[in-house]
């Protein structure tokens, strides 16, 4: 996940940095006042983070730290070379050193969408350019301005992130670090989250959430599939398989649920328009009780708990426009980055290369180029 970062400085006086990132938001698209607040908290948020973080070996040498602390300690150690030395990525600063926030998330995130589209409202900033997402690093923040945009007419959606990247800019000052909102995740999911993140440091899209965010889950998840086949335990193995299965299981679900929204608001007459707002009813009864089904499967087969679904019954419940053109950021394009990989001869610093090749094409060419690259379709199997 990206967060607006603080520019590239050899300024090292976060009063400095302060005065740098409030003179520079005023190029942004929100109007001053409340552009000067969001850039506000934003770098306070982010220098507390950077404040509260201890490099690694510090966590180790001390006394109080506990032993699974330590182990995991020690995994991101061995995660973090393997990231290196066999996927290519960046040997800097970012995830050498270790802050426990004393909180769930490290940001939340705010999207939104109109009642008739899956298109993501965007907001505008100086460095990342216009995304479609704005994270806060306080909840009560973030759900302000869901309410804001809700009161807007549009469809909202507020959702806990673990990590953010600030695309390298901060390895001047310690880097991007391991935080305790996701130090605890099993093996294969802390791995798979180093990497993504660490991806968001090789390419950079400006404006295009879609290639950013699907670049690095494809990173991730090839990544993770290499770490678990060469450093993983068999039971580290089995647990991410578990998981995968289920995850992959509600992509499915998803994806097909966004098909049958954009058929709905494709077909549409101009506003009002009963059928489509009937169309889209069905479409969104017709996604829950898929996953009902689906859950009751997991609950039935795989012995799932409520409690272990619950992130899912969450994100369900919740479901608008706004959360699914959120998670198609992370999707879309992942097939076709998937055989880029394939046609470089899966060697990383080729696909990387490839992959900037994409990012310095004008939006329409690449997006023309990712789908050139998307795999032929193959019949729907039952989800599992």
């Amino acid at each position: 996940m990206l967060l607006p970062p603080l520019p590239p400085s050899p300024l090292r006086s976060p009063r400095r940095l302060l005065l740098l990132a409030a003179s520079l938001l005023l190029s942004g698209c929100a109007s001053t006042g409340q552009s000067l607040a969001y850039y506000w908290q934003s770098v306070r948020g982010h220098l507390q983070l950077m404040h509260a973080a201890e490099p690694i070996d510090s966590w180790l040498a001390r006394g109080d730290t506990s032993q699974p602390l330590r182990d995991r300690l020690q995994l991101a150690h061995e995660a973090r070379r393997f990231a290196v030395t066999e996927l290519a990525l960046p040997d800097n600063a970012s995830y050498r050193r270790y802050a426990d926030l004393g909180r769930r998330s490290a940001v939340w995130n705010v999207v939104a969408a109109p009642p008739d589209s899956l298109t993501l409202h965007r907001w505008c900033f100086p460095i990342t350019g216009c995304i479609g997402y704005r994270g806060y690093f306080n909840e009560a923040d973030a759900r302000a301005e869901a309410a804001r945009l809700a009161a807007d007419g549009l469809e909202v959606g507020v959702y806990g992130v673990p990590a953010y990247s600030t695309l390298g800019y901060m390895n001047w000052a310690g880097g991007d670090p391991l935080l305790n909102t996701f130090i605890g995740w099993p093996e294969g999911e802390f791995v798979r989250l180093l990497f993504h993140e660490l991806a968001h440091q090789v390419v950079y899209a400006n404006g295009d959430t879609l290639f950013n965010e699907s670049f690095a889950t494809a990173v991730e998840r090839l990544g993770v599939a290499r770490w678990l086949a060469e450093r993983a335990t068999p039971q580290a193995r089995a647990d991410y398989a578990h998981g995968d299965a289920r995850r992959n299981a509600f992509r499915a679900l998803t994806r097909a649920a966004r098909e049958r929204l954009a058929a709905a608001y494709e077909s549409a007459e101009a506003p009002p328009d009963p059928a489509m707002a009937t169309r889209k009813q069905e479409a969104m009864q017709a996604f829950r009780a898929d996953y009902a089904a689906l859950r009751a499967r997991w609950i039935a087969e795989d012995g799932a708990t409520p409690a272990q679904l619950a992130g899912y019954d969450r994100w369900v419940a919740d479901a608008n426009n706004a959360t699914f053109g959120a998670q198609a950021a992370y999707d879309e394009w992942v097939p076709a980055f998937e055989a880029l990989f394939e046609h470089e001869g899966r060697d990383w610093p080729r696909f990387y290369d490839a992959v900037k090749r994409l990012a310095a094409l004008p939006h329409e060419r690449r997006e023309a180029a990712m789908r050139a690259l998307l795999p032929t379709p193959s019949p729907e199997k039952p989800l599992a």
